[in-house]
């Protein structure tokens, strides 16, 4: 009895569909990229650069503490995390000049806009949070102080030049940026919260 030969089955194709079905998915998946913080990092300090020993005074420190529970910590007293952006822009302004919040120190910024001298204030903002503290809080936070910064910077803008702080050039925008520098410092997260 003569064995017949069975009809073979090209493999060789199967590897090519599945090749253009995995890049099929991955170009019609969407990644969520909604959240994450943009930051510039300071340029590192020259060489010759002498190092300051100037202490930074109580004043002029606003420190934001975030615990384990996602409890926020603001100047000492608990705070809801939707009333710190007007706190924040209290503390970075200081309009009526209270001697519990940053001292100015009197800055050239631009003599046609803004005069040859400006009270620029010396407010930093702290931040520290606990190891335990989940994303989602920590970039409200951030949100919240950045909204800080961004609507004091809108005000300035609109005052001066009438137009919205990103619709400026980038010269007049740097000029805003001078008067309301971005200073927020975060510190390596610790238990803040207790816990071990």
């Amino acid at each position: 009895m003569a064995r017949q030969k069975m009809g073979g089955f090209n493999a060789g194709s199967m590897a090519d569909i599945a090749f253009l079905l995995l890049i099929f998915f991955l170009v019609t998946t969407t990644m969520d990229t909604d959240s994450g913080i943009s930051r510039k990092l300071p340029p590192m300090p020259e060489k010759d650069q002498e190092k300051s020993n100037d202490k930074i005074k109580e004043r002029n420190v606003f420190v934001v503490l975030i615990n384990k529970n996602n409890q926020l910590l603001v100047e000492g007293e608990p705070m809801d995390v939707r009333l710190l952006k007007d706190k924040a822009k209290e503390f970075i302004d200081n309009p009526a000049n209270n001697p519990k919040l940053p001292e100015k120190k009197i800055t050239d910024i631009d003599g046609k806009y803004f005069g040859h001298t400006y009270f620029v204030s010396k407010g930093v903002i702290s931040l520290q949070n606990d190891r335990g503290t989940s994303y989602g809080t920590y970039i409200q936070v951030q949100n919240e102080l950045a909204a800080a910064y961004n609507e004091l910077r809108n005000g300035l803008a609109m005052r001066t030049f009438g137009e919205k702080y990103k619709e400026l050039s980038e010269s007049k925008q740097k000029l805003i940026k001078k008067v309301f520098p971005q200073r927020i410092s975060e510190a390596e997260p610790k238990n803040v919260g207790g816990g071990k």
